[in-house]
């Protein structure tokens, strides 16, 4: 017999409903208790969908209410709901997907997806087959409903909808979902006035926002206007991606039916249109490239499209495009169309300036609004070398932001999807894009429409990269022109002019100071303190790049720069004072002990100290503040001791507290929270800065603490992050105070050994260099600890596609332990030298490579054999050398000599004819052979 509600119980939970709807703080944790105790009762949910689905008498915003919380409940609790009620939610669901109200039908496809993502498709055989019968219904209501629970599915569960766990519904699914692309009745439109859509719509913010209960935002999931065939390719969009084997079998009539649905006059059909194109750009180009032309033509015109969720989708086309090798051939022909496209996109939108608070000219006195700060997230401390030229390892320094002008829209819009795309365009043409857009830029940058003007700024930015050499003819022209856009009276394009200025600083920089770099540091300085928050942040963000270009070309103005950037603590609320952070920690990265004068000093550390005493224990804020200390400690040296005592001793308490914390978790999880352990990674890393900066200063801190133990701790956590800051300070320790690490080596060296593993790659490069920084120290009382290392290291070596700094840090390494093992380490030469070779043959002269060199030219002295194969490649490394000390240049010369003497003169000379001219040249020039 069906269930049916007790009148009572009933009564119950509608009051419930009502209740959990209300604002006051008191009746939402009433209402939250009286839930806990009600989901004691199974037949509870059997309430809850009948409420949603038959008590028709009752609001809707009530019924809808009443489906959320089962949605969370089976979220939460599914596998304890007794089988008769699963059953009876499940019939339910489908008896009334086509509830004449769209809010209830979107509430229902909402639980029956929730019902399917919790593993029920396959207990549930007739859900799939059901919903596609229903789409045949006459009846609006119910092929809408049961269209969007089956989009809904496919979103969720498409992976499982193309596996045979399943007996793949999909073979059914797509073909059907095709025949819908062909719907064509005229627009069906629900009965609901537009008013009414409208309280509906506000409605579903209300009830995400206002209760614990209403937990889904429910963002208009229900749509008022109903297209079957927009529904359908929705549907098949799900697939393209992971090329469900149904797809792919039915591709030329699913590409057949989108290009006949190209022109469709619903804005839903065309964005649908345009992102199954720009996904079947990535996973069947072959299918596209015949009518590559037609779809380029349609997408320059729906990128223009007056409705701009499909303009966005269509300019996704052209950053996807950009990534194809045929990306040049197939729009050559089409700039001329595309860059007037992408450049007018560019331009702010009215709801942008609104958002942006565009006509709000002086805003620095009004406090942020805490969500308004991002979290931030601190990036541990990496072990690199130097290289020739100075840059750390290619392609690192990536822009995570690439259009960072306008974060507050952190939404992905059609503004900066425009400027990506011209920014990869600008990479793949270079100079060749310039004649396109050179003739548009002067009308812009000159404009008297300030939103136009910026949109100008915000292309020159855009198309730095990729078209650098083509535009430095005009930068003489331009960067005073930009420069004075940093004084315009628009905060907007201010703060645009800050971006593209940063974007050019390379150039900037490369020509005599007083031309360029003189007047932007100027007025960024000054920017740095304009009365505009957004343009205070973007004047930062470029300072710090600038700084990173400039490096020690900044040190005759420290004390101008200084000043601004104290003056800036004064006046900064609390977003922008993380960024300033940033900009004085990048600062002393760049100028280096420079900054160790004692009247830097004396202006930079009192702030900075100020607001480390200001700060608690358990305040995010000191993520910023710790790497912008850890900064300032390794540039200032010996000038930092007078601060170091308690920045030391607080590092190590954070480190402590959180091992505590995490222990505590660990065994009672219930009771206590788990640590946030970001803080211990940042005290981990200063306590590294301290340890580099102050050298030998360091001994009597570490005597004084327990840092060795906790160390140990840290060593083995189960966060990579943890490990990989630990090891960068065992390294530096090491360096700083090795009589304190030495005792606890034969319980280190096993954990070293343990993490030579490049799944974690920069756990794996700061274990690799401690131990070619402790070998350093032990000399030949390493040797008990060689068999640990170096089977790992000699894998990771010759393993594929290893990061340079990796394969750098373990070369190094091998030829440490060889220098002060030889005897251990040398048997394995042939293993290892012709990687070794080519990965330190573009480090710069230091003392790590010579010591690495001493390492291998000792081990060819125990095993010659071992190089003979390779011996080009060591004469490759060899002369990769700048300026070697006289002793290394005698071993490598009686190397060199040797191995001629041992294959004679004409072997010698056969041998040398396989060298490329330059290093022939070299070899002849420093070592006479």
């Amino acid at each position: 017999m069906e269930w049916q509600p007790d009148e009572q119980g009933l009564q119950q939970v509608l009051q419930l409903l009502k209740d959990s709807q209300s604002p006051d703080t008191a009746t939402q944790r009433a209402v939250q208790e009286k839930l806990e105790q009600l989901n004691q009762f199974p037949d509870f949910n059997n309430y809850l969908i009948f409420v949603l689905t038959s008590l028709k008498s009752e609001d809707e915003p009530t019924r809808s209410l009443s489906g959320l919380i089962l949605k969370n409940n089976v979220k939460a609790h599914y596998q304890n709901f007794p089988p008769n009620v699963a059953d009876f939610i499940k019939r339910e669901c489908l008896n009334n997907i086509g509830d004449p109200s769209p809010l209830i039908r979107a509430t229902i496809g909402i639980l029956i997806t929730t019902i399917a993502s919790k593993g029920e498709l396959q207990t549930w055989p007739e859900l799939l087959p059901q919903l596609c019968n229903l789409l045949n219904s006459e009846d609006y209501n119910t092929c809408e409903g049961s269209f969007g629970a089956l989009q809904k599915i496919c979103e969720d569960s498409s992976e499982l909808l193309d596996s045979d766990a399943l007996n793949r519904p999909l073979n059914i699914m797509i073909p059907k979902f095709l025949q819908f692309f062909k719907h064509c009745s005229p627009k069906i439109r629900s009965v609901k006035s537009k008013s009414q859509c409208l309280n509906l719509a506000e409605l579903a913010v209300f009830l995400s926002s206002s209760s614990k209960i209403s937990l889904l935002k429910l963002s208009l999931v229900f749509s008022f206007s109903f297209l079957p065939r927009s529904h359908a390719i929705a549907c098949v969009n799900q697939f393209i991606i992971g090329r469900a084997q149904a797809l792919m079998d039915n591709i030329d009539t699913f590409i057949e039916s989108l290009f006949a649905l190209a022109g469709d006059e619903d804005s839903e059909v065309r964005k649908n249109v345009c992102r199954a194109l720009v996904m079947l750009l990535e996973v069947r180009i072959d299918r596209l490239i015949p009518h590559m032309h037609s779809i380029i033509q349609y997408m320059l015109q729906r990128t223009q499209d007056p409705d701009e969720n499909v303009a966005l989708e269509a300019c996704e086309f052209w950053l996807t495009l950009a990534e194809q090798p045929i990306c040049k051939e197939a729009l050559s022909g089409h700039l001329v169309q595309l860059i007037p496209i992408l450049v007018n996109g560019m331009k702010y939108s009215e709801i942008d300036i609104i958002l942006l608070k565009g006509d709000v000219e002086e805003d620095e006195t009004i406090p942020d609004s805490e969500q308004d700060i991002k979290p931030r997230f601190h990036k541990s401390r990496t072990v690199t070398l130097q290289h020739e030229g100075g840059e750390g390892e290619e392609g690192e320094d990536i822009d995570e932001d690439e259009d960072d002008d306008d974060d507050t829209l952190s939404d992905w819009n059609l503004r900066k999807c425009s400027a990506a795309a011209l920014d990869v365009l600008a990479n793949v043409f270079r100079e060749e894009l310039l004649p396109h857009l050179l003739p548009l830029l002067k009308g812009l940058l000159f404009h008297p429409d300030w939103v136009i003007k910026e949109s100008g700024i915000l292309v020159l930015g855009a198309i730095a990269e990729g078209c650098m050499q083509g535009m430095v003819p005009y930068l003489p022209e331009l960067i005073p022109h930009l420069i004075q856009c940093l004084c315009d009276k628009k905060a907007l394009v201010r703060s645009i002019a800050c971006w593209t200025l940063s974007r050019y600083a390379h150039w900037v920089v490369s020509q005599p100071p007083d031309a360029h770099l003189k007047p932007l540091m100027t007025e960024l300085l000054k920017r740095i303190l304009d009365g505009n928050k957004r343009v205070q942040e973007a004047a930062c963000s470029a300072f710090a790049t600038l700084e990173e270009e400039a490096c020690t070309e900044l040190v005759p103005y420290l004390s101008f720069i200084l000043d601004t950037l104290v003056f800036a603590f004064g006046k900064y609320q609390h977003k922008n004072l993380l960024i300033l952070y940033d900009a004085i920690g990048t600062l002393a990265d760049s100028v280096g002990h420079h900054l160790n004068q004692p009247e830097y000093i004396q202006k930079l550390m009192p702030p900075l100290i100020a607001k480390w005493n200001e700060l608690k224990d358990e305040d995010k804020d000191l993520f910023p503040l710790l790497e912008c200390l850890s900064s300032v400690a390794t540039a200032l040296q010996s000038g930092f001791l007078p601060y170091c005592e308690p920045v030391y001793q607080r590092c190590v308490t954070l480190v402590q507290k959180t091992l505590a914390q995490a222990m505590m978790y660990s065994q009672q999880p219930d009771q206590y929270e788990a640590p946030d352990k970001d803080f211990m990674i940042v005290a981990l890393d200063l306590l590294s800065g301290l340890a580099e900066g102050l050298g030998g200063h360091v001994d009597t801190l570490v005597a004084r603490s327990n840092i060795m133990t906790l160390l140990f701790q840290c060593m083995q956590d189960t966060m990579p992050e943890v490990r990989q800051s630990s090891f960068a300070l065992l390294g530096d320790l090491t360096k700083a105070c090795f009589p304190h690490v030495k005792p606890c080596i034969a319980e280190f060296m096993p954990i070293l050994g343990t993490n030579l593993n490049p799944e974690f790659i920069s756990v794996c490069n700061n274990a690799t260099w401690a131990i070619g920084e402790i070998c350093m120290q032990m000399g030949v009382e390493m040797q008990p600890y060689i068999a640990m290392v170096l089977n790992q290291l000699v894998e990771i070596i010759n393993r594929p596609n290893t990061p340079k700094t990796l394969l750098e840090n373990t070369a190094i390494t091998i030829g440490r332990l060889g220098y002060v093992c030889p005897q251990e380490v040398a048997p394995m030469l042939p293993q290892f030298i012709r990687p070794w070779c080519t990965s330190l043959r573009n480090i710069r002269d230091n003392e790590e490579k010579d010591s690495a060199f001493r390492g291998i030219c000792i081990m060819i002295g125990v095993n010659p054999g071992g190089v003979v194969q390779d011996f080009i490649f060591f004469c490759d490394a060899v002369a990769s050398w700048v300026n070697p000390k006289d002793d290394l240049r005698d071993m490598f010369y009686k190397i060199l000599h040797g191995f001629k003497e041992q294959v004679g003169e004409e072997n010698w000379q056969q041998f040398s004819e396989q060298f490329p001219p330059l290093l022939k040249e070299r070899l002849a020039a420093c070592y006479g052979v």
